[in-house]
């Protein structure tokens, strides 16, 4: 069966504001069966099976009308108030009113006194859904899956006043869009770098020997008289004979090595280009890290906080919190990751080694790195 196009433009919804909208569904639905049996006893009769009657009656009626109108509409005044909507599994169309009696019908045996067991047995239900799409059982029964209809026209409003950021997509869920971030450069170079760097041409031919410096010329001395005193002594050194003309630069010495071509070395100064770091997430989803990134279910920066990433990461079982953790470059061109006091906390592996890393406190990454945000992983690798 294809899958209807509206079916693919939402995010399956969150357990908390399910959980929300139901607690909003029950409190309406029991304030007017309340309602119904003060003023059956005031104004009717103060009969007890008169108001036993009349609170079941507006019971049943209260059940048919919300059963109804989520079955036409896929909608309740809870999901109404979450921005949450009921649609088919399959194809994402209104479920009709008799999946939506039954789905309710669970719903509210799962809602009778019980201390709550009934409520807590189907959330486990859509924890521990396989398909990672937070179905419980109801929604099996009834071929249901709930969304997130809430628009995203105003984050996105908010984040185009920030920084240029660069949002990944890696939970097909809602994003919020920016401009890219401008690739890694090399910094160019100065016109005084440029001068001092050698041309192509003059790479290939060989450098000239340097000319020997010419020898001294060494004139004969004069005999000088020696006093007799000085005759036991013994006589002076005679002088050295002058050194052989030299020979021109055009000729080099046989024994002298010919000339090694004059290898470019990088001028004084002259900025080396920061290393690119690039994270790969566990659905698939990688990319270039430009600045600070935070990662989260729905995460979000604070006061006067520059951030290039905002990246959403869906989470089964609810392990991740809201604003998880950070991660991006330090000053020196290191990638370093900070626990932002999370409820799970973050886990770096190194070469299969775990460590749980402590609130607050960065920790350096290396080539290979591992970091895991509760059921969510990444590794993080060095490139060039």
């Amino acid at each position: 069966m294809t899958q209807h196009p509206q079916s693919m433009t939402y995010p399956v919804a969150e357990l908390e504001r399910r959980f929300a909208a139901f607690a909003v569904d029950r409190l309406l639905a029991w304030s007017l069966i309340a309602a119904v049996g003060v003023a059956t006893a005031l104004f009717v009769s103060d009969d007890l099976w008169t108001v036993v009657g009349a609170v079941a009656g507006a019971t049943v009626l209260i059940w048919l009308v919300l059963a109804v109108v989520q079955g036409v509409s896929g909608t309740s005044p809870g999901k109404a108030v979450s921005g949450l909507r009921v649609v088919h599994h399959g194809t994402g169309t209104p479920i009709g009113v008799g999946p939506a009696l039954l789905r309710s019908l669970v719903l509210g045996v799962a809602g009778l006194p019980t201390f709550g067991i009934g409520v807590a047995t189907l959330a486990w239900t859509a924890v521990e859904d396989r398909g990672r799409q937070r179905r419980g059982w109801h929604d099996h029964l009834a071929h249901t899956v709930v969304v997130d209809v809430r628009p995203v026209v105003e984050v996105a409003d908010t984040a185009a006043d920030d920084a240029p950021r660069h949002i990944v997509n890696l939970t097909a869920m809602r994003l919020v869009p920016a401009p890219p971030v401008e690739q890694v450069r090399t910094p160019e170079r100065s016109e005084h770098s440029m001068r001092r760097q050698p041309l192509p041409a003059d790479l290939a031919r060989p450098a000239p020997a340097p000319a020997p410096a010419p020898a001294p010329v060494h004139q004969p001395a004069q005999p000088q008289p020696v006093p007799a005193q000085q005759w036991s002594s013994p006589p002076a050194q005679p002088p050295a004979p002058p050194a052989p003309p030299s020979q021109p630069p055009s000729q080099p010495p046989s024994h002298r090595l010919p000339a090694q071509p004059v290898r470019p070395h990088p001028a004084p100064g002259t900025p080396m280009a920061p290393p690119r770091w690039r994270v790969h997430f566990d659905n698939g989803e990688s990319f270039v890290i430009a600045g600070l990134a935070l990662v989260g279910r729905r995460p979000e920066a604070r006061a006067g906080e520059q951030v290039a990433h905002l990246i959403p990461l869906a989470s089964a079982d609810m392990s991740v919190s809201k604003t998880h953790a950070q991660f991006g470059p330090a000053p020196d061109g290191t990638i370093v990751v900070m626990d932002r006091g999370s409820t799970n906390g973050t886990v770096l592996v190194r070469q299969g080694v775990a460590r749980q890393l402590a609130p607050g406190k960065p920790a350096a990454l290396v080539d290979g790195d591992k970091v895991v945000y509760g059921d969510r992983e990444m590794v993080v690798s060095r490139e060039g």
